[in-house]
């Protein structure tokens, strides 16, 4: 699996980039909500989804790792294609595509070209209670704002402690007064406040 590319945009449009890695271009299908963060960039990095059919590979770039993430769910959604997904993610910004499922407000998301009123209905159905988790983990983490800290969380919360847990010991080994403490002390020092 070809996790991200990081190299030169050769040519973009609001539908397609071709990312220059190492003298190999690489196709990515983009939604707008990407097109839009990378607009003014000469090069960058794209998080990717390699999606394969019986007839063909395509390669979709994200700019951020969450729109990759929600991609993902909304093709595990029966009648929800990766043409469909990106649709969706051109037609309203991730967080309001959220919303509108944890809200259960199928309406809105009928609003999206090619979601009709079962396939709204389906993706609050089978999406609600995952991304209602993840709105609260997510609304947690964003007091976590340091570099150093995101990236302390993140190795805890590989090791298999949970989120609010690991981000309540890191922020007691900052509160101690370890300001200019560096990754490995401060992921050290979080797992003996657990």
């Amino acid at each position: 699996m070809i996790a991200f590319l990081r190299g030169n945009f050769i040519i973009k449009n609001p539908a397609q980039i071709i990312v220059d890695v190492n003298g190999v271009g690489y196709e990515c299908h983009i939604s707008l909500n990407t097109y839009s963060a990378i607009n003014g960039k000469k090069n960058g990095q794209l998080f990717t989804y390699l999606h394969l059919t019986e007839n063909n590979q395509t390669l979709y770039g994200f700019a951020e790792t969450s729109e990759k993430e929600l991609f993902t769910l909304l093709i595990s959604v029966s009648g929800v294609g990766a043409a469909t997904a990106r649709m969706m993610l051109s037609g309203m910004r991730p967080d309001e595509i959220i919303k509108a499922i944890v809200q259960s407000n199928a309406k809105l998301l009928e609003s999206i070209k090619g979601i009709g009123r079962k396939t709204a209905e389906r993706l609050v159905l089978e999406l609600k209670d995952k991304l209602s988790k993840n709105l609260n983990e997510n609304i947690v983490s964003l007091s976590i704002a340091n570099p150093l800290e995101a990236d302390a969380l993140n190795a805890l919360v590989s090791l298999g402690i949970a989120r609010p847990a690991a981000e309540m010991a890191i922020k007691k080994v900052i509160a101690s007064g370890n300001e200019s403490i560096i990754l490995e002390e401060l992921i050290k020092k979080a797992l003996k406040n657990l």
